[in-house]
C-alpha cells in the first residue's frame, strides 16, 4: 500500500534550510536559526547547557513554571543562580531587573519567559533588553507561547538565544522548534568546556556541521511530516500577515477578559493588571466555593470542544485557563468558552450573566 504522508522523497538539506530562512523571516532576526528536531524544551535545556556552567552567574526569572525549570538546569550546570520571582498574577519589570544587576553586578546571564502560558502573563522583553545590554549579559528568552500572538523581535531586543515552538499561537506542530542564536551566544557555546558535543541537546554540533558545512548536509534524518507542517504553519502565517495573526490573538484575549469580568459570579481574571495579560491564553480566577478543574469537567462534558483547562499541580484549584490561540483565536472560540464556563458555573449553583458576557465580549473584539 501506498500513503500519501509517508511514501514522500526525503527531504533536502536546501529545502530544510529554505524552512530556517522563513522561521528567520519571521523573527525578523539576521541570527543563525536552528530548527531542532524536537519539541521546544530540546532547545530550551539546550542552549541553557550550552552556554552555562560552573562559572556563569545568571539572573533567572520566574513568572510562571518554566522560569522554576531553567533555575533548576541551570544550577545542574553548576551556575550560581539568582532567583528573581514575582507573583503569578503578574508581570516583571524592567525595573526589577536593573535592581537585581545593581545587588548582583557579577550577573552575565538572563532567562526569561515571554508569555508564560501556563498563568497567562507577558513580560516586558524590549524594556528588560535594554537593560541586560547595558550590562553586556547573554539575554536567553522563551518565546514558545508568545511568538505569532504577539512580537517577538530577538535583535531589536538583543536576545541572544531566542527559542520558539510551533504549537502554540502559530498553529503548527509540536514535533518541531526552534532558536535563534547570536554570534556572541556561539562563542559562549565555544568557549564552554561542559557544552554538549555529539549530543542531541547539543546546538554546536549543528553549528560545525550545518551551519559551518554552508548547511548542505544535515545531521541526521529530518522529523520529516513535522518539518513539512511547520513550512505550511508559516506559509499560512505569511498568506493571513503576521500582523493580522497577532491582532487575532489580541482580540481573542480582550474579548475573553471582558466576557469573563462580565459573567459575573465572582469569576475574575487571574492576571489583574490587562497590561500584564498574554494575549496567547487568558486565566480565570474561579469563584470561591469552587474547583476550577471541577468547572472544567462540566464545561468540557458539556461542549468537548471548547479550549479549556485547568491550571497545572495546584492551579487546579482555582484557575481556568482559556487557550484562545492558534486556530482557536476566534469568535466563535471565545463566545463557546463563555457559553460553557456559564453553564458549568450555573450547574455548580452560581449565578452568572451570560447574556451580558457574550455582548461584552463582541464589543471587546477588536
Amino acid at each position: 500500500m501506498t500513503n500519501l504522508l509517508l511514501d514522500l522523497p526525503p527531504l533536502s538539506a536546501a529545502r530544510f534550510a529554505s524552512i530556517e530562512d522563513r522561521v528567520a523571516r519571521l523573527l525578523g532576526t539576521g541570527q543563525d536559526v536552528v530548527i531542532t528536531q524536537g519539541e521546544a524544551l530540546l532547545p530550551l535545556e539546550g542552549a541553557i547547557r550550552a552556554t552555562a556552567g560552573p562559572g556563569t552567574t545568571a539572573l533567572n526569572v520566574i513568572t510562571g513554571p518554566y522560569g522554576q525549570t531553567f533555575g533548576d538546569w541551570l544550577r545542574d550546570c553548576g551556575a550560581t543562580v539568582v532567583d528573581l520571582a514575582v507573583p503569578f498574577h503578574t508581570a516583571v519589570t524592567a525595573a526589577q531587573v536593573r535592581d537585581a544587576f545593581a545587588e548582583h553586578p557579577e550577573i552575565d546571564f538572563v532567562s526569561l519567559v515571554h508569555a508564560e502560558a501556563a498563568t497567562g502573563n507577558t513580560n516586558p522583553v524590549a524594556a528588560i533588553g535594554e537593560v541586560v545590554r547595558e550590562h553586556g549579559a547573554l539575554f536567553y528568552l522563551d518565546a514558545v507561547a508568545s511568538v505569532g500572538a504577539e512580537p517577538v523581535l530577538p535583535d531589536a531586543w538583543g536576545v541572544d538565544l531566542c527559542v520558539i515552538g510551533a504549537q502554540k499561537a502559530m498553529g503548527g506542530p509540536a514535533g518541531v522548534s526552534a532558536v535563534s542564536v547570536s554570534e556572541r551566544a556561539w562563542a559562549r557555546m565555544a568557549a564552554n568546556p561542559n557544552a554538549p558535543r555529539r549530543s542531541y541537546l547539543s546546538l554546536l554540533d549543528w553549528k560545525e556541521r550545518w551551519i559551518d558545512g554552508g548547511r548542505r548536509t544535515l545531521l541526521h534524518a529530518p522529523a520529516q511530516l513535522e518539518m513539512l507542517a511547520l513550512e505550511a504553519c508559516v506559509e499560512r502565517i505569511e498568506a493571513e500577515g503576521l500582523e493580522t495573526v497577532m491582532r487575532r490573538h489580541a482580540s481573542a484575549a480582550a474579548a475573553t477578559r471582558a466576557g469573563a469580568v462580565a459573567l459575573g459570579g465572582g469569576v475574575t481574571p487571574y492576571v489583574r493588571d490587562a497590561g500584564d495579560a498574554a494575549p496567547v491564553a487568558t486565566t480565570l480566577r474561579v469563584p470561591s466555593g469552587t474547583t476550577a478543574s471541577e468547572l472544567v469537567a462540566r464545561a468540557l462534558a458539556a461542549d468537548p470542544g471548547v479550549p479549556l483547562a485547568a491550571g497545572g499541580g495546584e492551579l487546579a484549584r482555582e484557575m481556568i485557563r482559556v487557550n484562545h490561540y492558534g486556530a482557536e483565536a476566534t469568535r466563535g472560540a471565545v463566545r463557546g468558552c463563555l457559553t460553557a464556563l456559564g453553564a458549568a458555573l450555573a450547574d455548580a449553583g452560581v449565578s452568572v450573566d451570560l447574556a451580558g458576557a457574550l455582548a461584552a465580549a463582541e464589543r471587546a473584539w477588536g
